[in-house]
């Protein structure tokens, strides 16, 4: 690894270095590996913590102009584009509903369930987790194990540049329909977020189960059960809502891990 990194920090340095083929086959082993699991875009070191393998995400910039566009076909579906997409689910130990779209490049553990969804290069998505209908994992994007990705959501992609840290949904989160998690923040273990939450790097996330409001911004504390909220900004032309994020308790213990998202807000008296 450290010769394949060395050979990609030379490459990002100087592009003319493009047109040799031994640089050509260390960015494909790169991404080859990462297809594969062998290394990861970002690395767990603990709850909330990760590390970013900036020079891997400089390997995935380095893949597009290598390639070229061609004509990718999965089963009776044509495409044409320069990353091909995965095909072999059988021998992955993936479920793979039809038009669920994993580019190469993106690891996806054994055990893992795609609905109609769509994963990006360099995403890593864990055992028994699954993403549901229409939802989508952007570039680097790292999914824990089970971790269910509900309807419509959004995770975004964070390629440049390369030292940013990507999105992460840590191990056991449940993420609610038509969430956006966005601009490289994390949520994490066992975290439960209600319908819409949108969750950026400058969404105000307000704990409002103590006596006063304490803040988070870029991440969602362990175990949380979030829902859309909103507070008042003074603005030159007067006072308006702005949306925030609401932390309106924890995860119970006698909640499983897999239990539903309208059994986990029940236990606060919310309606999903």
């Amino acid at each position: 690894m450290e010769a394949l990194q060395k050979i990609i920090e030379s490459v990002w340095n100087d592009r003319e270095l493009l047109k040799s083929i031994e640089v050509q086959q260390a960015i494909r082993q790169v991404i080859e590996y990462l297809d594969k699991g062998k290394i990861r875009v970002s690395e767990p070191l603990n709850i909330g913590h990760w590390k970013v393998n900036d020079w891997i995400k400089k390997a995935i910039l380095l893949y597009f102009p290598i390639s070229e566009n061609k004509r990718i076909s999965a089963g009776d579906l044509a495409f044409f584009d320069k990353i091909p997409t995965k095909t072999e689910f059988e021998q992955l130990g993936v479920r793979a509903v039809p038009t669920a779209i994993a580019r190469y490049g993106s690891h996806i553990e054994s055990g893992a369930i795609l609905m109609p969804s769509y994963v990006n290069i360099g995403a890593y998505v864990g055992s028994g987790s699954m993403i549901d209908t229409w939802a989508t994992v952007g570039s680097c994007a790292q999914i824990g194990r089970n971790v269910h990705i509900a309807g419509g959501v959004g995770v975004g992609g964070v390629l440049e540049p390369p030292q940013a840290q990507p999105n992460i949904i840590e191990d056991n989160c449940f993420i609610g329909s038509r969430c956006i998690i966005v601009e490289g923040t994390i949520i994490e273990q066992e975290a439960v977020l209600g319908a819409n939450v949108v969750i950026t790097a400058s969404t105000h996330i307000i704990d409002v189960t103590q006596s006063e409001p304490i803040y988070y911004k870029g991440r969602v504390p362990a175990r949380s059960v979030v829902i859309p909220g909103s507070y008042t900004k003074k603005y030159p032309a007067g006072e308006y809502q702005v949306p925030c994020a609401l932390i309106i308790g924890q995860r119970k213990e006698s909640t499983d891990k897999k239990v539903s998202l309208n059994n986990a807000l029940r236990d606060f008296n919310i309606g999903q």
